[in-house]
């Protein structure tokens, strides 16, 4: 139990900045859905049922302009499959939890993994990995409801409110580079979304950076420490 109590405490120390974020991409993701004709309820449905904040902003769009189902999931899938990059890299770690693995899979975001990918000083790194996933999984449902009732109640329409998503990303990347010894594979990220997008351009580079990191990564792993 007082393992447990200091896995909870850990987690939840480890877990307020991202508390923070999802708490304010929550609200303007429900305000951004009820400003655009949306009712108050998506947002909050959407938070529980999808649980990915890029493609939450994405569909706000899509379902305004009706978009089809096939088209929703591609698109989905494809905002989404960098997930399947870095999560493999959790298999090892989640193997212990038995079925609470695959809750854990499908609740593993970009910041959550930026907190259970990091050696923590905690006994019981099972739980740690649970109350982390949890506690950020509540943050974000709790931002859509706030976010739902914040938009209905108060009519705003806050232009550029969708970057909050974009800002969040920024301060995870730099906050993952300032506390990391190796930048191998930030250098190779950046370096091939830069070069997709000078070739392909800013609506086609998606796709073929993501496929470049991924085959850059695989295939140069094992140069890592030699280069950097």
């Amino acid at each position: 139990m007082d393992t447990q109590k200091s896995a909870f405490r850990l987690a939840l120390q480890n877990s307020i900045p991202v508390m923070t974020g999802y708490i304010v991409l929550g609200t303007c993701l429900g305000i951004l859905m009820t400003s655009q004709g949306l009712p108050a309820w998506l947002c909050p449905l959407s938070n529980l049922a999808v649980y990915a904040g890029s493609m939450e902003y994405l569909s706000v769009n899509l379902f305004v302009n009706r978009m089809d189902y096939i088209g929703l999931a591609v698109t989905t899938f494809l905002v989404n499959a960098r997930h399947l990059f870095y999560g493999v890299s959790m298999i090892e770690n989640y193997r212990p939890l038995g079925w609470k693995k695959y809750l854990l899979a499908l609740l593993l975001t970009d910041e959550t993994y930026s907190l259970v990918a990091v050696k923590t000083q905690v006994t019981d790194k099972m739980a740690y990995y649970i109350y982390v996933t949890l506690l950020d999984y509540a943050y974000w449902v709790a931002g859509g409801i706030l976010g739902a009732v914040a938009g209905s109640a108060l009519d705003l329409n806050l232009p550029g409110i969708d970057f909050a998503l974009t800002a969040l990303f920024v301060v995870i990347a730099t906050e993952q580079w300032l506390n990391s010894d190796k930048h191998f594979s930030a250098i190779i990220g950046l370096a091939s979304t830069l070069t997709c997008l000078l070739i392909f351009g800013p609506k086609n580079f998606l796709i073929p950076a993501m496929i470049a990191i991924a085959a850059i990564l695989t295939f140069a792993k094992r140069w890592e420490d030699k280069i950097l």
